[in-house]
């Protein structure tokens, strides 16, 4: 499979965008690259950020990170980005040039993801609830960016895989 553009996928913390966009890349002999792992990899750790500098200058890193990875010029990839980036206007603008899949889920299904996970400084205290309203807030702004929408609900990652290539030949990208 060859892409005309950055397939990028978006959605909620804990959504799968990682693991799918890793193994469908796999899959398709395509280069995958995670904004938070570039992130981690250039900045350390999330929640030190969190802790050090603040929540604004996390979203300043993540945005230069997201632009790094999008450049212009570099070779169509698949991506996968934090559930906060798209929140950047300027991230908002690169992703006009990309193919944008919106995985869509459910708080029930995201609950086993997130309920253990201690290292999202976004969930501290209360993970579910606050995963909800966070995504109740950011899923506009998912739904108006996204060209595709790819609903995870209660699905295997063999059928999540087998879905977005079948809604990437529909919409004939690659």
């Amino acid at each position: 499979m060859r892409l005309r553009r950055h397939l990028v996928l978006i959605g909620p913390m804990a959504s799968g965008k990682s693991t799918l966009g890793s193994q469908f890349a796999n899959r398709h002999g395509l280069a995958f690259a995670d904004s938070d792992k570039r992130l981690v990899e250039r900045h350390g750790p999330i929640p030190a950020i969190f802790t050090s500098l603040g929540e604004h200058a996390f979203r300043e890193l993540e945005a230069r990170e997201v632009a790094a990875l999008l450049a212009e010029g570099k070779p169509p990839a698949v991506v996968s980005l934090g559930g906060g980036a798209i929140l950047d206007t300027g991230t908002q603008q690169l992703l006009a040039n990309c193919t944008v899949v919106f995985l869509d889920i459910d708080v029930n299904t995201v609950r086993p993801r997130i309920i253990k996970d201690t290292g999202r400084p976004l969930l501290a205290g209360d993970p579910v609830g606050r995963w909800t309203e966070t995504f109740r807030q950011r899923r506009p702004v998912y739904e108006r960016l996204a060209d595709l929408v790819l609903d995870t609900r209660g699905k295997s990652q063999q059928q999540l895989l087998a879905e977005l290539r079948q809604l990437l030949e529909e919409r004939h990208e690659p």
